[in-house]
């Protein structure tokens, strides 16, 4: 019998990728999830791409939305972060 491994994978994917799955589960184009959560369509795309970090105050907004809760999204956030910070070192 073969040793289970740990997953260890070495990638990261940001937040947005979790933000873009739910939003077509709820059938929501990125304009209406920007209305639904009162962000402008610009800043909506920069979260979906991880150009813009999520802040705690979008994060509270991300959990009365979508779902989950806002340390949900804080540590997905401070996960991706610090992930891109030691693949750049």
């Amino acid at each position: 019998m073969t040793e289970a491994r740990p997953f260890t994978p070495d990638w990261v994917s940001p937040p947005g990728d979790t933000i873009e799955d739910l939003l077509e589960e709820h059938e929501w184009t990125k304009a209406e999830f920007a209305e639904r959560i009162g962000f402008t369509p610009k800043y909506v795309n920069d979260l979906v791409k991880g150009r813009a970090a999520i802040s705690a105050d979008a994060a509270g907004r991300l959990s009365l939305v979508l779902g989950s809760t806002t340390e949900f999204w804080l540590s997905r956030e401070a996960q991706y972060r610090a992930a891109l910070g030691h693949k750049c070192t």
